[in-house]
């Protein structure tokens, strides 16, 4: 019999199992699913184009955010890791597919960016790789993908790289408007995501309830002519760590 349970890590790791490979955003398992995503690269996906996020040009714009050390989180095929170091951030960026890091490398070589590219498991990546603490972790679409879990581990990572006064800036699924609403509980009676998790700002709200909400809105819809990439499915939020996290 097995009777291997004894940490947080194991039970992670047994939640892992009751998802199909292709739902796990996190495991190596997954990283053939995403290279088979991203092989086709004329394919009509909107995150495809080769241009920053509107919430990420607003923030830079406005102030919200500022220059300094960034992690780009489930980089994909770079457009907004290479926007980063063009706006004078030294960059990071981490993505579980090699085609997509492959891609994005090739993007950075032809914008001229210099970044540092990670192909793995972000949760799983030692600290000598993801060499926080960063000011900014910029995650477009990542998040939507874990399961619930696995919340925990995204917290723990962000408890470990981001640095005091520093900044988490999400674009998920938005409620209502593309994503499951399946309950989590739920979530472990399939073996699936159904495409993805949408979220609500106040499930947002509660779920990084140990940072101050900076703002919440949808994203901009965005012409196909635009400089930036937006699409109303989507919901934005940027949230930032207590300068004393103690809150003392």
């Amino acid at each position: 019999m097995d009777r291997n349970i004894r940490s947080v890590d194991d039970v992670l790791a047994l939640l892992d199992g009751l998802f199909a490979p292709e739902a796990d955003r996190w495991t190596g398992g997954a990283a053939t699913w995403w290279d088979g995503f991203y092989a086709d690269r004329t394919r009509p996906v909107p995150f495809f184009a080769d241009k920053p996020d509107e919430n990420l040009v607003s923030y830079l714009r406005r102030g919200l955010v500022t220059p300094g050390r960034a992690l780009d989180l489930g980089c994909g095929p770079g457009r907004n890791a290479i926007h980063l170091a063009s706006q004078g951030f030294e960059v990071d960026a981490v993505d579980l597919s090699p085609e997509a890091v492959a891609w994005a490398g090739e993007r950075a070589a032809e914008a001229g960016a210099v970044i540092s590219f990670h192909c793995g498991d972000a949760f799983a990546l030692a600290d000598a790789e993801l060499r926080g603490p960063y000011d900014l972790i910029y995650d477009s679409g990542c998040f939507h993908h874990l399961p619930p879990h696995r919340r925990i581990s995204y917290l723990d990572l962000l408890d470990r790289t981001l640095a005091p006064g520093g900044q988490l800036a999400l674009t998920c699924f938005a409620s209502g408007a593309m994503g499951s609403e399946v309950a989590d509980a739920d979530l472990y009676r399939g073996s699936g995501l159904h495409g993805g998790l949408a979220y609500t700002p106040e499930s947002l709200r509660w779920i990084f309830s140990g940072l101050t909400e900076v703002e919440q809105r949808s994203m901009r819809d965005e012409a196909p002519d635009s400089p930036s990439f937006g699409e109303p499915f989507l919901w934005t939020a940027l949230f930032r760590q207590d300068p004393d996290p103690s809150g003392s």
